[in-house]
């Protein structure tokens, strides 16, 4: 099968919650699986951008992007991010190449247009999966950062979320796992939803009761799955371990997106 795993908050902060990831996804390929893995950095970006003296600003769970705040991403991304992750995975005894979208242009972007305007943030226009799929036949896991190229020459930060979402329908994706730093989708009553179908989205969003970045995560769900996608799950990172045994048995945590 193959598995698209998108990491980001405590993911990647916390060195415990980071083992248990690389190494669940080290099992998921030892049991014959092909696996992306597909790395969000927010947290780190803010911290090296506050280093700088740049402020953050946030539209809609959007980062407004200019040239100055894309390099850093680039650079931040595509290097620390990208080869701590890499460096992880291979010390679980599972070779990884980092790589961004712009590499073999496996995804091109365009800009996208908000209003507010955003800057340098883009969304995915096209992909070419046989990077990919060379990377997965010497049994190896690709790492990929959310940045990708436009067909301007420059590189956009894509959301990392709706990156995953790319990926998983590019290479016709099983089934797509976000490993995040929350128990999943809560409804108006603040519990957990074990389920939850595309069409109560919108609706959930226009009351408020999701907002700030689960806003593109929960987009992200419902493109991928009309694109094809078998299962979408948003599933807490102190549960990584049950990932290989996702689509085998039941597993209780997190939230399970569904077309209906």
């Amino acid at each position: 099968m193959k598995f698209v795993v998108k990491l980001g908050g405590a993911g990647l902060e916390n060195p415990d919650l980071l083992a248990g990831c690389v190494h669940a996804i080290a099992d998921l390929v030892r049991d014959g699986n092909q696996v992306a893995v597909v790395h969000g950095g927010g947290v780190q970006l803010t911290k090296t951008l506050k280093a700088l003296g740049k402020q953050c600003e946030f539209v809609n769970g959007l980062r407004v992007t200019d040239a100055e705040t894309r390099d850093a991403g680039l650079m931040v991304f595509a290097g620390k991010v990208n080869k701590t992750l890499v460096a992880a995975l291979g010390s679980a005894g599972q070779p990884a190449v980092g790589l961004s979208g712009g590499d073999g242009l496996i995804f091109r972007a365009r800009k996208k247009k908000t209003v507010p305007d955003l800057g340098f943030v883009g969304e995915i226009a096209s992909s070419d999966p046989r990077l990919l799929e060379s990377i997965w036949k010497l049994d190896n896991v690709p790492v990929l950062c959310s940045m990708a190229l436009g067909f301007d020459g420059e590189y956009y930060n894509i959301n990392a979320d709706e990156m995953a979402a790319a990926c998983a329908a590019a290479c016709k994706a099983d089934a797509l796992v976000f490993l995040t730093d929350v128990p999943g989708v809560k409804g108006s009553n603040g519990e957990v939803m074990r389920w939850l179908s595309i069409d109560q989205i919108a609706e959930m969003a226009s009351s408020a009761v999701i907002t700030g970045g689960m806003l593109p995560k929960l987009s992200a769900c419902r493109e991928a799955l009309l694109s094809g996608v078998k299962r979408v799950r948003i599933l807490p990172a102190e549960a990584a371990a049950s990932l290989p045994d996702l689509c085998t048995s039941r597993v209780s945590y997190g939230t399970e997106v569904m077309v209906a």
